[in-house]
């Protein structure tokens, strides 16, 4: 039997390698990409005069979470599927976690006909909503509470004794921006993401709550900018 020359076998192996570094180059271009469009809709929802979400929601949130440009899909019985991300905040120190990457699905049954995309924003208000987020399906409604979130820049202070979901949400479409239900909704975790956009596998647990992780360049902007709204309440 003849043997492979050793050339050609180097040959293919540096194929594979370029193979490789490209795919993850792609995929890295992709995950920044909606690193990006998140701050954006952070930016253009906190900025919306008197009806965005109030500034105390996220000066006392314990995470975030933004998927942009959701897709809800349907013809009777319809569905939606999204990627985003979810940054944890310690509130001993302030400081908000380097980014996971999460998925988002789940089905509705009722008269709907069409495509809409949709983005949408979660403000989680206690650890424990963040515990659940650790679960490789976190169900909304189920495994937390979860609540169409109030919306103004100024509230009553008796307001917030209401105030008892552990997550509340909010969606904004077609220019319109509300408080939204989403309650039988599936959170997973993008494992794949995770691992690309940081080198090496890695769990959703090590990202938010390591504390040693430091946030990759491409992050630091969607870090900042939950740093400067949840800190600025007016």
């Amino acid at each position: 039997m003849k043997r492979t020359p050793s050339w050609i076998l180097s040959l293919v192996a540096l194929a594979g390698l370029l193979f490789v570094s490209t795919f993850t180059y792609a995929q890295n271009e992709k995950l920044i990409k909606r690193l990006q469009t998140s701050t954006t809709v952070l930016n253009e929802i906190m900025g919306i005069p008197e009806k965005g979400v109030p500034r105390y929601l996220l000066a006392g949130a314990a995470g975030v979470v933004v998927f942009p440009s959701v897709i809800k899909a349907g013809f009777i019985v319809g569905g939606r599927y999204g990627k985003g991300v979810v940054s944890y905040r310690d509130k001993r120190t302030g400081r908000w976690s380097p980014p996971a990457f999460l998925t988002i699905g789940g089905g509705s049954i009722g008269y709907q006909i069409g495509v809409q995309a949709t983005d949408l924003i979660m403000i989680i208000t206690s650890r424990r909503g963040i515990e659940g987020l650790l679960r490789s399906k976190f169900t909304l409604g189920g495994d937390a509470s979860i609540a169409a979130g109030p919306v103004g820049r100024r509230m009553e202070a008796s307001t917030d004794i209401l105030l008892k979901a552990e997550i509340y949400s909010y969606s904004r479409t077609k220019g319109l921006f509300a408080g939204v239900s989403l309650e039988g909704a599936v959170i997973s975790h993008d494992n794949e993401a995770n691992r690309s956009f940081y080198g090496r596998p890695i769990t959703v647990r090590e990202i938010l709550f390591q504390g040693k992780l430091r946030s990759p360049r491409a992050a630091r902007e969607f870090v900042n900018t939950l740093t400067r709204y949840s800190s600025a309440v007016r």
